[in-house]
Order: C-alpha cells, then structure tokens, then sequence
C-alpha cells in the first residue's frame, strides 16, 4: 500500500522509563505516525467522511500516551499504535515513533526512540 497519512512531531509529555526519576514525573515526547490506509474514495470525493481524520488521531494518541504508565517506549508506540488501527476499520497498518527530547543518558545524544508497526 502506498497511500499513507503522516502525522510528524506530536508533542506530548508523558511518564514513560526505567529509572525512578522517569516513574515520578512526564518528560517531554515526539510522536510520529504513518497510517496506511486507501485514499481514493477521499480524494475523489474531497471528503473528511471518506479517509481518517487526524485530529482524532492525535487527540488518542496523546490520551494514550497521558494516561498510561509506561516504562518502555515499546510499549507506549505498540498501545498507540493499536488504539489508533483500531479506531478506524480501513486503516491496514499503523507505524508509531515515539522518541525521548531528553534522554536520562550521560552521551551527547538528541533524542532517543522506537518505532513500533501493526497491522491487521
């Protein structure tokens, strides 16, 4: 399937880690997702009724990440990514990228992540 929604850089600030500082407080996400799914019937129709609408997207992806509990990232992209295949029936596979802004690492490193796909 070559037809996809792309959703980048979700901002939301959730508890997700290891480390007991990671378990007391939310730390700063990015989410990106890519929703493969048919577009033909929405881009000839020019109809939000026919695809997925991505501000339901991003507000359930930022109620999962809120309000579970994670320590790993694994588990916070697997939940995101199911929660959001699930809310539409045309959606074929969902890839979610959960990455840490600031990683609890002593290295130089931008941020760390996973990137977690289902399908149906």
């Amino acid at each position: 399937m070559s037809d996809r929604i792309e959703l980048r850089g979700l901002r939301v600030a959730a508890v997700v880690g290891v480390l007991a500082e990671e378990r007391l407080r939310e730390q700063p996400l990015s989410l990106d997702l890519d929703i493969e799914r048919p577009l033909d019937e929405a881009s000839a129709r020019d109809d939000v009724a026919a695809t997925t609408n991505y501000a339901e997207v991003l507000a359930l992806a930022v109620r999962v990440a809120r309000e579970g509990r994670f320590a790993l990232l694994e588990t916070l992209a697997d939940r995101v990514a199911r929660a959001v295949r699930d809310a539409d029936p045309a959606i074929q596979r969902v890839s979610v990228t959960v990455r840490k802004l600031r990683p609890p690492v002593p290295e130089d490193v931008a941020t760390v992540g996973v990137r977690r796909s289902v399908g149906r």
